[in-house]
């Protein structure tokens, strides 16, 4: 009896609060949104460079070591584009 008129006091006083942004939230947000820019330009630069090269080695009739490069840059875009799916599914509610 006592423990629930305890529980019943202590609910009383914690509401549902509302979520608030932390100070300086939006300068985060500006870095992260550049962050992802950087990243996907790097991932497009890594895409075109890496094809380049594959041209080049079919060319050149050399060693194709390219196509690693083209799936690790393919890989790397999935990873990049997705991240913050995997973090909403992972940490939202």
């Amino acid at each position: 009896m006592i423990l629930t008129a305890v529980q019943e006091v202590v609910l009383a006083q914690v509401s549902n609060p509302t979520p608030e942004a932390p100070p300086l939230a939006s300068k985060f947000m500006q870095l992260l949104h550049y962050g992802t820019w950087f990243a996907l330009l790097s991932g497009s630069a890594a895409l075109i460079f890496a094809g380049a090269r594959f041209g080049w080695e079919k060319w050149d009739n050399g060693r194709v070591e390219s196509p690693k490069m083209v799936a690790g840059a393919l890989i790397g875009g999935v990873v990049a584009t997705s991240a913050g799916t995997l973090m909403n599914s992972l940490l939202g509610s």
